[in-house]
């Protein structure tokens, strides 16, 4: 009897407040790549699951070492971050860096992954060797637009003994103008949704077989 494998999951973070925004169109277009290789996907607005920034955990604690701020992080990164085996990351370019909802999605982190946790242990497990990708939108458009949240993220992936498999950027500013982005970025967002688990990655080191 052959068993098959379960499909494996991908999430796709969006951290811009349009709903209907280019950030918003790039994450769909993941999504239909996703889906149509099979893979388990599922699309989550970051700023749904935000009330606020990461407070001093010394004080914001509770007496078992469960952060205080009551809003929908916890499930977010407990129950759909932390399964998936890929998550890309879908933000506009604010200033040169990511926007503040992404931002505060990493920094919010820290207060399952601090040791201060009663799961940290657990946390700093499952949130190793994911598959990592980059999504960014802006009304520039110039070789170096987004690369301080391609660093960023990078130094994550590195951090974390994850894969840093792949970037998208798309030009536009208004609603849903990156679907005429004259470099295809719709259409590079989805092949990326589909091509997730199966891109080649390398990333030598002195030490690695040859």
């Amino acid at each position: 009897m052959t068993v098959s494998a379960s499909p494996r999951r991908l999430l796709v973070l969006v951290a811009s407040p349009r709903r209907d925004g280019n950030s918003a169109t790039l994450g769909a277009a993941v999504v239909r790549g996703a889906q149509a290789a099979g893979s388990e996907v599922s699309l989550a607005f970051i700023d749904d699951n935000l009330d606020g920034l990461v407070r001093d955990c010394r004080e914001c604690r509770d007496e078992q070492g469960r952060c205080r701020i009551e809003d929908g992080f916890g499930g977010l990164f407990l129950d759909r971050f932390l399964p998936a085996d890929g998550v890309a990351l879908c933000t506009p370019v604010y200033w040169y860096g990511m926007s503040g909802q992404a931002k505060v999605f990493f920094d919010r982190m820290f207060c399952y992954f601090a040791k201060s946790h009663a799961g940290s242990a657990q946390v700093r497990e499952r949130i190793k060797r994911k598959r990592v990708a980059l999504l960014t939108s802006s009304e520039e458009i110039y070789p170096a637009i987004a690369l301080g949240i391609v660093h960023q993220l990078q130094e994550y992936a590195r951090y974390t003994h994850s894969r840093f498999i792949g970037t998208v950027h798309g030009w536009g500013n208004g609603r849903g103008e990156v679907m005429r982005d004259p470099q295809g970025s719709v259409a590079a967002a989805e092949a990326l949704g589909r091509e997730f688990f199966e891109r080649p990655y390398l990333d030598l080191q002195m030490d690695t077989p040859r």
